[in-house]
């Protein structure tokens, strides 16, 4: 039998170099993973015997764990699926995922972090490598040769047909001398107790000429409640999605009646590197009468819950039921809207009960679950009671301010909630918009996730109170902050209006005296019935064309020194100088790019000198 060496993929040997150096501190980690994927294998099988019955035969299927302290092994043998020569190939050789560079990129060489990062990543069968200086995995598909492949883990692995008579894979740890604690029947009872109690197929340890059961063999969702404590939930949500931290909080559901399915979700603590991977698929397991289907089945809960893990089996559905029976299912319909119902209840429950936890998830996922508020089925109102954000009276509120907090402090003469979205916290707080709110002692809560520009535009009102963008030119907005000395400010700087927006034709829709500057020398708003100005720009940015393309409105503050300075200019050189400085600076202080940075600097470099050129020069003796 010929034997081929090949070489890792690259990312395969960069993720190899990692799962072992930064995992050394979590070795026993192993016994977890290898066993989870031979409970996965066979759960696969059990699956393929839905349209195969043959594949099971009167197998029972299982996992066995057989230490040799003679040879130093350690053997994880199951009678699952197995793998033939092209599927050890691209499963074992490769990390075939389309995230695998997004994920190397996010490592930052802190171990405990990174370990994270590796868990969410799923590479459990690397994680041999953690305890053993090599690896020998034999396998084989019903319908295929046998194949064995091995590697010490550092640059190539060899692989070569194998006369293994039976079905399943067996993985074969060469254990390093300072990791045979690991062969002990005590050490590997312990293990398997502590971390796959909950797996459905029975593990058996092969010691001595014995075998003993060391798990419960019973599926953990079917167990009753009041037997499972929280270390349990947390054991199998760890086995569930390959997390290596705790969940933040659970829900187990069993429903019985016209529809009968049990639930279990899962409210995560961090965010996986994929979250926002538009090829990667999200959702729960999907299991029918306990019988493995899917692995991530979108279908049953909508995208903006797409951080929620976790399982359902349903007694109703077909055993062979595909993704395109799920597009079209009442049974799934309904399981679907009673799964975002839990979903939403688990939120409101950590929300009111474990604030501090509310705002971990909040600052992990609180970005997907505005999407809901996009999403014409979703249930608007309640989705908004869970926003939090930060405000111009929260800077030190890690956890937010909710719109029920806002409105159980707002003054009696305010109108409206007033928002402004910025690019970065710090743009927003110091943004020339909030003077005049500053001012009225009004809050304003900053927005800067990009999602938030389209769910301000959905979100219009909450608990009868308008939600109002500080940042445009709405008559809602103006008279909040309107100025009693107004009318006879604007009859002063009639002529430097119009003949400002002469001036700048082309780049604002017109020029007005502004209420909400009490510092600044200008701004830009945008119309009442246009799109906010940062809007424009993320659709520019995205090669997109603007839908309803309006010019900003230029608004001065009368009372700056600049402003003044405008309107005393009698030159129209000097006139169009400051006037386009002014533009300049309200674009710059928007977050916007200027068409002409060279002349920008230019004109402030001319400002300065008359500035200087104005002071008395200092004589020194």
């Amino acid at each position: 039998m010929t034997t081929e060496t090949r070489e890792f993929q690259a990312e395969t040997r960069q993720v190899l170099r990692l799962v072992i150096h930064s995992l050394y501190s979590h070795k026993e980690i192993f016994l977890r993973e290898l066993i989870s994927n031979a409970s996965d294998a066979c759960e696969k099988l059990r699956f393929e015997a839905l349209s195969r019955p043959e594949l099971l035969g009167g197998d029972t299927l299982g996992v066995e764990l057989v230490p040799d302290a003679g040879a130093g092994t350690l053997t994880v043998k199951d009678n699952g699926v197995g793998m033939s020569r092209e599927e050890v190939i691209e499963n074992l050789g490769t990390i075939a995922r389309s995230g695998t560079r997004k994920f190397l990129e996010a490592l930052s060489g802190d171990s405990a972090r990174d370990a994270q990062l590796i868990g969410q990543f799923g590479v459990g069968f690397y994680s041999a490598f953690i305890v053993a200086d090599r690896v020998t995995v034999l396998t084989k598909r019903t319908d295929s040769e046998g194949v064995c492949w091995e590697s010490d883990g550092e640059g190539a692995y060899d692989i070569q047909p194998h006369h293994k008579a039976d079905r399943g894979t067996e993985v074969i740890l060469h254990l390093r001398d300072e990791d045979k604690e690991f062969l002990a029947r005590e050490r590997l009872e312990h293990l398997v107790r502590k971390y796959s109690d909950h797996l459905s197929v029975p593990i058996v340890l092969r010691h001595d000429g014995k075998e003993e059961t060391l798990n419960q063999a019973k599926a953990f969702w079917t167990r009753p409640k009041q037997e499972l404590k929280d270390e349990d939930y947390q054991a199998f949500y760890k086995h569930l999605t390959h997390d290596w931290d705790d969940a933040l909080a659970w829900a187990h559901h069993k429903v019985e009646g016209n529809l009968e399915y049990t639930s279990l979700l899962y409210l995560p603590k961090r965010a996986p590197f994929d979250l926002f991977d538009r090829d990667q698929k999200h959702g729960v397991k999907l299991y029918v009468k306990r019988v493995f289907i899917m692995d991530k089945a979108a279908e049953l809960l909508p995208p903006w819950l797409r951080f929620v893990r976790g399982l359902v089996d349903s007694q109703d559905l077909p055993l062979n039921v595909s993704r395109e029976l799920l597009q079209n299912n009442r049974t799934v319909e309904k399981i679907k809207s009673a799964l975002v119902k839990r979903a939403l209840d688990l939120l409101e429950d950590l929300a009111t009960g474990k604030p501090e936890a509310y705002a971990e998830f909040w600052n992990a996922f609180g970005v997907v679950l505005k999407e809901g508020l996009i999403d014409e089925d979703a249930p608007h109102e309640r989705i908004a009671r869970l926003l939090r954000f930060r405000s111009t009276a929260s800077e030190g509120d890690a956890a937010g301010v909710s719109l029920a907090d806002y409105v159980a402090r707002m003054k009696p003469e305010q109108k409206a909630i007033y928002f402004l979205t910025g690019d970065t916290l710090a743009a927003a707080r110091n943004s020339p918009h909030l003077e005049g709110f500053r001012a009225r002692g009004f809050e304003v809560l900053l927005l800067t996730d990009r999602v938030d520009e389209w769910v301000t535009n959905h979100l219009r009102e909450f608990e009868g109170k308008k939600i109002e963008n500080v940042a445009r030119a709405a008559a809602d907005v103006e008279s909040a902050i309107e100025t009693p000395d107004k009318a006879a400010a604007d009859s002063a700087y009639k002529d430097t209006l119009e003949r400002l927006g002469k001036v700048l034709a082309g780049k604002i829709e017109s020029a007005r005296l502004s209420g909400r500057l009490t510092e600044s020398s200008a701004c830009l708003v945008a119309g009442e019935h246009g799109i906010s100005l940062r809007m424009a720009r993320m659709l520019k940015q995205a090669g997109q064309n603007n839908p309803f393309p309006m010019l900003p409105i230029l608004e001065l503050n009368p009372r700056h020194p600049l402003v003044e300075r405008l309107k005393d200019a009698t030159g129209d050189e000097a006139f169009a100088d400051l006037a386009h400085l002014l533009h300049d600076q309200a674009v710059l202080a928007e977050g916007g790019q200027l068409d002409d940075p060279a002349s920008f600097v230019k004109q402030v470099n001319k400002l300065i000198l008359e500035g200087l050129s104005s002071k008395p020069k200092i004589l020194l003796g």
